[in-house]
């Protein structure tokens, strides 16, 4: 039986701002606990992503008591604390990709810092336990649901597949590009792809897809440069249906704790992808 370890948690309270690297977490239906609750959306009341405003990664996000703290990566003094609850909150219903689900708007105070900082007009809005969205139907077990994630709850990327794509660039990426929850070592490049159902220590997932990938990629997420790697090398062994596949999606079958460490043990895989 091969060694598959755990050797990263990630949390992305904000969609699309940093990650918050964690020793433990606990793994709920729509994603791990404060993944994806929050997000920025326009006038439109539609998403807003690094796809349109890269600068968005130079934000950094850390937990503090009962909340988290927004900060500029290039000036850590340049914060705002964001506590969990909201009240009061504006209802609002928010589009991302093809769908529509409610959310409740923060404050002013919030949306001024988020504009001055990033240059644009943005509102923070949060997704209550109340609000459902529903994964792509096609894939889902249980009317399954999803945070403000792109499309699963969950994402997990092998340490050797990012060594094998790493390979072939002139300039390694780290992994931080991918946003993943999870990483682990040990194990084939890209063996996540087939991975059906598995657990974390004891917490069970299932494979739902690979995930198809978009230009967030190419963004380096300390300068919030531009530039076409490593999309283009990943094109070029690693398309499929005119999407360039990285990591896996994840929905959760039971739910609980997973910790730095956690073995993970595979017992059923889908047919090669």
């Amino acid at each position: 039986m091969k060694d598959l370890t755990l050797t990263s948690i990630v949390i992305y309270p904000i969609k699309s701002l940093g990650g918050i690297n964690v020793s433990s977490a606990f793994a709920e239906e729509r994603g791990l606990s404060h993944d994806r609750r929050w997000m920025l959306i326009d006038d439109a009341n539609t998403f807003i992503s690094q796809r349109e405003c890269p600068k968005m990664a130079l934000i950094a996000v850390n937990f503090i008591e009962n909340g988290f703290e927004l900060s500029l990566k290039k000036n850590s003094s340049n914060k705002i604390a964001i506590p969990f609850g909201v009240e009061n909150g504006e209802v609002i219903n928010v589009k991302i990709w093809d769908d529509f689900c409610t959310a409740l708007h923060y404050s002013n105070e919030c949306d001024e810092w988020l504009n001055r900082n990033l240059e644009i007009k943005c509102r923070l809005v949060f997704m209550p336990d109340f609000s459902r969205r529903n994964i792509d139907l096609k894939y889902a077990v249980n009317n399954d649901i999803v945070s403000f994630a792109d499309g699963y709850p969950f994402l997990i990327i092998g340490e050797t597949s990012l060594k094998e794509l790493n390979n072939r660039l002139d300039n390694p990426v780290p992994m931080n590009r991918f946003r993943p929850n999870f990483v682990f070592s040990g194990g084939d490049a890209f063996e996540e792809d087939n991975w059906k159902l598995f657990k974390i220590a004891n917490v069970l997932f299932a494979g739902v897809k690979p995930c198809g990938r978009c230009t967030i990629t190419t963004i380096d997420q300390e300068s919030a440069e531009k530039t076409n790697e490593p999309l283009k090398t990943l094109s070029q062994f690693r398309k499929k249906n005119n999407s360039v596949l990285f990591g896996q999606n994840l929905i959760l079958k039971e739910g609980g704790e997973i910790k730095l460490g956690d073995k993970i043990i595979v017992s059923e895989f889908s047919i090669s992808t």
